[in-house]
């Protein structure tokens, strides 16, 4: 067995830290490694436990004042951290995560109890959405895949003439416990797979199960403002539960589509509009898009291509309710690729007269003059 390593090196923090600091590392900790966060990982859940009793000690003024005068040796016949499984960690540090104690409160969903139905399966799909409906909230009919009760045995799991009977290998819990070094760790049991009963004559459709995978409609409402990456949960539209336990949620994850015209900064959109070189050189006013229709907009004499201009309130709407974005247009000098002789004299003309006002030099010629 490998020795145990020191406390303050496993929630990283010196030995002078106080209560805040180590509220935070143990918390940064707890759900870098949470089980749920890691499935069947074994050395994830390994050092979920490590930083759980760390945390305990050195939380604990009077373990603490005994840890720093003996080390592991204070409590080498007992008094240190002692759980006989993970639920235990749950329960003693859920204040820590703003929670009840309950299982770190909606930070990674409620846990399925030690015994008892199981509820249903979580799922997640993701919705694909334009600016115009980010913009103006959405409303959708998708289509999904997923358990429903058996049609056949209607949820129960039993054939004709088929009974229930008391799980043999778990007593009825639904579990076992296996043994992990320091901690005693509750699994399913492997013969009723959790459900505490076992059944002589399973159903033929749903072998037992209760369920069927069926495909399915689900509204979904979309708030105005959601942003990508953004996930919503639909309560009870997830996998169905084993009878008498909730259903599972369904998450759905924004993102978006990509737009021809805009591209998003929070709230605020962003446009690029192309401008001739008298437009800019002048003044003008112009007809701008925006997602709800064109506004006009003044571009004032001796605009330098670049420049970015502010449409207030012609954003996309926030989430809080604090009202739109901005729409940012920035201006860009457009090159006419071909020119008519007239155009042609026109610009020569006006480039002679530039050099008058500011010498015979070229820009180009006074550009290298200066570095020289």
């Amino acid at each position: 067995m490998s020795a145990k390593r020191d406390y303050y090196e496993v929630l990283g923090v010196e030995r002078n830290a106080g209560e805040d600091e180590l509220k935070k590392a143990y918390r940064k900790l707890a759900m870098q490694h949470h089980p749920d966060r890691n499935p069947g990982d074994a050395q994830a859940e390994l050092k979920f436990k490590e930083a759980a009793e760390a945390y305990d000690v050195l939380s604990d003024e009077r373990k603490r004042a005994q840890y720093d005068q003996y080390g592991h040796q204070a409590f080498a016949g007992g008094g240190g951290a002692q759980y006989s499984n993970i639920e235990d960690i749950f329960q003693a540090f859920g204040h820590v995560f703003g929670g009840d104690g309950g299982i770190f409160g909606s930070l990674f969903g409620q846990r399925r109890p030690q015994s008892g139905p199981r509820p249903g399966r979580d799922l997640k799909i993701v919705l694909d959405l334009t600016l115009e409906e980010i913009d103006a909230g959405v409303d959708r009919t998708v289509s999904i895949k997923r358990h429903e009760s058996c049609t056949t045995c209607t949820g129960t799991g039993l054939g004709a003439g088929g009974t229930k009977k008391r799980c043999t290998t778990c007593a009825g819990r639904g579990q076992v416990q296996r043994n992990q070094g320091f901690f005693s760790v509750a699994a399913p049991c492997p013969t009723c797979r959790g459900a505490g009963e076992t059944i002589d004559k399973p159903c033929g459709t749903c072998r037992g199960s209760g369920r069927e995978a069926r495909e399915g409609e689900v509204e979904i409402q979309i708030p105005a403002g959601v942003e990508e990456g953004m996930r919503l949960r639909i309560t009870g539209q997830g996998d169905v539960g084993e009878p008498g336990a909730p259903r599972g949620d369904l998450y759905v994850v924004v993102r978006e589509v990509e737009h021809k015209v805009f591209t998003r900064s929070g709230s605020d959109l962003v446009t690029e509009v192309p401008f001739s070189f008298a437009q800019l050189a002048l003044g003008d006013k112009v007809e701008v898009p925006t997602l709800r229709g064109k506004v006009e907009m003044a571009i004032p004499p001796g605009t330098q291509s670049g420049k970015v201009f502010r449409l207030r309130g012609q954003g996309l709407p926030s989430l809080d309710g604090s009202g739109r974005g901005s729409q940012l247009v920035r201006v860009f000098l457009e090159v006419p690729t071909k020119l008519t002789d007239r155009q042609r004299d026109l610009l020569r003309e006006f480039n002679e007269i530039e050099e008058e006002k500011t010498g015979s030099k070229s820009f180009f010629e006074r550009i290298v003059d200066y570095f020289n």
